[in-house]
């Protein structure tokens, strides 16, 4: 495949229209129609796509064609987020929608007011109170749907939608989208959820009578075999959008989402739009209506300006006296909610939970709120910290100009076999390691992909500081099924103990996860602290940030969304609060001689597996699959 952007490609993100402004112009059209309308002249040839072998850095001249192919408004990318684009960007030669959205909306520009970084709920917390407050439409996308405390946050808010819409005289319309996995999938993928079948225990979406302002469709989407519908984000009105790495359901997982506004917002709706595919029952009331534009300076309001520069320990205690007084504020949770107004409202409830008020230490608060995602008991053992080191689940961003956004996703691929590799995704992946050059960081349940691993060790080579964190354990039967990469610790131990020389080794950092009130990583055998993040910053101002993992299914076979922005303001803000709301940096190094951890009396974590899992490790993986594909593993 071309390792430069065709004139064909140009043409492709230069041209006027795409799936959504058809749908504009008529609504009754399928989203699929409207993508053949367009494209069905350009012949995918997904079996032919191989990366090419020999990828030659691109000069000024590409980089600038590279340019015109975005529609970055203001603004001008970074030669590093350019180069990254321009390598996403060939593997349109061989289709057109490899990326899962049209291509003049692709590369766009938007703004980010808010990023959340914490256990599940919280997540779910921000998303119920975006949908009740809604006006008109909400499209929600996940991988894996389960009745739960985290779902009932989200039927709750559909209930209050309903309820504000009819004291206004309107109807909202709400599309959500899951994979449950179906026989019938072989035939079509993507299938209607009947009321009967949504409502049912297990899926607990609420009945039509609940929800009578509300007209609600839900479809069921996977590609047999293994095409797994992974993307996990939302589109609000048109003017918010969510990215993140959760699934609807309660786990103990440290998760991420970012909230965006701006231009980029159409982007993500078309993707949704291409997502759904089928008829649209009814369309969506806002496919007319460009709004996303209209509120690129972000929603902040003065209050929400006026902490977000603060300290930590000021912000904490100002907002909770000046909004609500000095008593604590009750918390949102599934069957008793407490919507709020705006984004600065949110993160003064959320932060009073994790304020004392009644001479509670910080940290038995932070345990409480890492335990009540599971109902578990879990005693923290980590030390008090600094009032600046405290955890923030929000995370506020200073209001800024729109930067250069980019959707670097993939198409599903339900083959048993690794030939869609030449994705968005991937390439970005690929381009954002081959291209850093100072130091890059991965935080992602599993980091073994086959073609990821040589890239980050030629990285290091080259002497680029390379830190990752992966969750010890995490799906480790499923990933010692052949082809599937192995387990971290036996990447770890490869990569410390048979790839680098000693002095390679001082620029490669790897950790397993630490949750905030531990001092030590826990085998996510345990379902007590694990970590669901998917993120990749390089030279502190380039972003990935997404539902793709480092692993072998999101590389070759998932649907996966991503986002690739250019903001060092941003960039910092992530890892200032990574390193708030986790211990991984404090407690998580693996051995620089043979990447293994170790307690300060020697011993490896409990329950690993360790780097020789032996040889009947195939069985195990067989056992993985299983409870993988029933819900029980991790995606």
């Amino acid at each position: 495949m071309p390792s430069s952007i065709s004139n064909r490609v140009i043409e492709l993100c230069q041209e006027k229209q795409s799936v959504s402004s058809l749908l504009a112009a008529d609504p009754s059209l399928l989203p699929k129609d409207a993508a053949h309308r367009l494209y069905s002249t350009h012949p995918v040839s997904v079996l032919d796509s191989s990366p090419p072998k020999h990828r030659q850095i691109a000069t000024p001249e590409e980089l600038e064609r590279a340019f015109s192919c975005g529609n970055f408004g203001q603004t001008r990318p970074s030669d590093l987020f350019l180069r990254i684009w321009h390598d996403a960007l060939c593997t349109l030669e061989h289709d057109p929608l490899a990326g899962v959205v049209s291509p003049p909306l692709m590369g766009s520009s938007g703004v980010v007011p808010l990023s959340i970084i914490s256990a599940l709920p919280d997540i779910c917390r921000h998303m119920s109170n975006l949908i009740a407050r809604a006006q008109h439409e909400v499209i929600l996308a996940t991988n894996y749907w389960k009745e739960s405390d985290a779902s009932r946050l989200i039927t709750d808010s559909l209930i209050e939608l309903s309820k504000r819409a009819g004291a206004r005289g309107a109807r909202a319309v709400v599309k959500i989208i899951y994979d449950r996995g179906s026989a019938k999938q072989a035939f079509d993928n993507h299938l209607d959820v009947p009321e009967s079948e949504r409502t049912a225990e297990g899926v607990g979406i609420p009945a039509n009578d609940k929800i009578p302002n509300i007209d609600i469709e839900v479809i069921n989407y996977h590609r047999p075999v293994l095409g797994t519908f992974h993307a996990k984000f939302m589109v609000v009105d048109r003017k918010i959008a969510i990215v993140c790495s959760n699934n609807i359901q309660d786990n103990d997982n440290l998760e991420m989402m970012t909230h965006i506004e701006g231009p980029i917002v159409d982007s993500l709706y078309d993707m949704a739009l291409l997502t759904w595919h089928d008829e649209l029952k009814p369309p969506l009331p806002l496919l007319k209506i460009n709004t996303a534009g209209s509120t690129a300076r972000g929603t902040l309001d003065a209050t929400f300006l006026e902490f977000a520069g603060k300290s930590q320990a000021s912000r904490t205690e100002t907002v909770i006296y000046t909004k609500e007084g000095p008593g604590p504020l009750p918390e949102h949770v599934a069957g008793d909610p407490h919507y709020d107004d705006d984004l600065a409202s949110e993160m003064v409830r959320m932060q009073a939970g994790l304020t004392p008020v009644n001479g509670e230490s910080v940290m038995s608060l932070v345990t409480k709120h890492l335990n009540d995602a599971t109902h578990q008991n879990l005693h923290g053992t980590a030390p008090e910290c600094a009032p600046e080191d405290t955890m923030t689940p929000y995370i506020p961003h200073a209001r800024h100009d729109p930067f250069p956004i980019a959707l670097v996703n993939r198409k599903p691929w339900g083959a048993l076999n690794h030939s869609s590799v030449f994705t968005p995704q991937n390439e970005a992946w690929l381009s954002a390691i081959r291209n850093a050059q100072s130091n890059i960081f991965i935080q992602s349940p599993d980091i073994n992909a086959e073609p990821l691993i040589p890239a980050l060790l030629d990285a290091v080579r080259r002497g680029v500081t390379v830190t990752l964190y992966a969750c010890l354990g995490y799906n480790d039967l499923g990933e010692l099924l052949p082809f599937q990469g192995g387990t971290n610790e036996m990447i770890a131990h490869k990569m410390y103990s048979e790839e680098l020389t000693p002095d390679e080794r001082k620029l490669l950092h790897i950790h397993w996860y630490v949750g905030k009130d531990q001092i030590k990583p826990l085998n996510n055998k345990f379902k007590q602290r694990s970590c669901h993040i998917k993120l990749m910053i390089v030279d502190e101002h380039i972003g990935i940030q997404g539902s793709g993992n480092q692993d072998t299914q999101s590389w070759y076979h998932s649907q996966e969304v991503n986002i690739l922005i250019d903001s060092p303001e941003v960039c910092a803000d992530w890892l200032a609060g990574l390193r708030r709301n986790q211990n991984t940096h404090l407690y998580g190094a693996v051995s620089e001689e043979d990447g293994i951890w170790r307690d300060e009396n020697g011993n490896e974590a409990e329950g690993s597996m360790g780097v020789k899992p032996g040889h009947m490790s195939w069985a195990k993986g067989v056992t993985g699959a299983v409870n993988r594909v029933r819900g029980k593993g991790g995606f």
